[in-house]
């Protein structure tokens, strides 16, 4: 049928021509059409970046003089007994609270403000860094703090986590500070003999014992004073959380301890899981830090504390504390008996 065959002539002509444009097609698509490449990742980013401190150097030629910046009153405040809290060359709070006290001292306007008359009064006689070397002990004695109170009471110490928490310690400076100081430094992979700058301070040494103490309850510091009411330390302080846990009235100390241990006593922590008391190992890291005193009203009394950024607030269950490096000052000032006034 003629019919027939033109039907079967024509697919096959239809199949040829749908198979040359599947050919064309996929020639299109492997040689004209772009190619698709695997993306690069996004970048991570980037880490924040310490920005470094920069001090002119100096040599010992250029003392004495008066201080030109706040890290530099804040350091000439430290070696005067008067501590600003963690050095941070940040005019907060407790910097112009130790301004503001040595103003008084020198019979300047209290102002707490680094002003002509202040800084030409408040003079340095070295200079405001020195170098420290990082050393084989200072490693060898690093630890990580357990997470709980039974793992604490099971460590050999209570030491120092890293070296940058050291340093800051032993300049009385926050760990911040001592990182814009040295920009450089790796300080997860530091090596013995690594040499660092740090602030050069040092309290004056004590001639004597202090007559008594003052804590200022609503202004968050504590003095020591001599038998002619001389100011011998000034020192920023936390408080009980609690308004009925801050004693007011004269109380006396009872009894000093340096590089105490600490008794965990659940009573005293309900939030804990822990329901036996536990002996913690002494160390910077302790809950009462490098030194306690302890005083005639049970269960309270100063000490330091593990967090020095974190003095001067209002979070105790009750006892006094200072930063590690004013408690061990303290305890040089301090004796049996010794009155404490705690004022509102």
């Amino acid at each position: 049928m003629p019919g027939a065959r033109r039907k079967k002539r024509g697919g096959h002509g239809w199949l040829a021509v749908l198979a040359l444009m599947a050919i064309a097609i996929w020639f299109w698509r492997e040689h004209e059409q772009p190619k698709k490449t695997a993306q690069a990742p996004a970048p991570a980013a980037a880490k924040p970046q310490v920005q470094p401190l920069t001090v002119a150097r100096q040599s010992s030629s250029d003392f004495p003089r008066p201080v030109h910046d706040v890290l530099e009153a804040q350091i000439a405040l430290v070696r005067r007994g008067i501590s600003p809290g963690s050095i941070d060359a940040a005019l907060g709070s407790q910097t112009r609270r130790a301004i503001s006290v040595f103003q008084e001292i020198e019979n300047l306007p209290q102002t707490g403000k680094l002003d002509t008359d202040t800084r030409t009064k408040l003079t340095l006689d070295a200079p405001i860094l020195t170098n420290y070397v990082v050393t084989t002990n200072d490693l060898a004695r690093l630890q990580p703090l357990g997470k709980t109170w039974l793992a604490k009471s099971q460590q050999t110490a209570l030491d120092y986590e890293t070296e940058l928490e050291l340093v800051a310690e032993k300049s009385h400076s926050h760990p911040l500070l001592i990182q814009k100081l040295n920009p450089s430094v790796n300080w997860k992979n530091l090596s013995a003999g690594t040499i660092l700058k740090i602030p050069d301070v040092n309290y004056p040494d004590p001639v004597g014992k202090a007559a008594f103490v003052v804590i200022h309850l609503s202004e968050r510091f504590l003095e020591a004073f001599d038998e002619q009411t001389n100011l011998l330390a000034h020192f920023p302080c936390s408080i009980a959380a609690r308004f009925d846990k801050r004693p007011v009235g004269e109380l006396r100390v009872k009894d000093l301890a340096e590089k105490p241990n600490y008794t965990f006593d659940p009573e005293l922590f309900p939030e804990s899981s822990e329901t036996q008391k536990l002996i913690l190992p002494p160390g910077p890291n302790n809950p009462v830090g490098a030194a306690w005193i302890s005083l005639d009203r049970p269960g309270y009394g100063i000490h330091g504390t593990p967090a020095p950024e974190q003095v001067g607030r209002t979070e105790s269950h009750g006892c006094f504390r200072l930063a590690n490096w004013d408690a061990a000052y303290l305890l040089k000032l301090a004796w049996v008996g010794m009155p404490v006034s705690v004022e509102p």
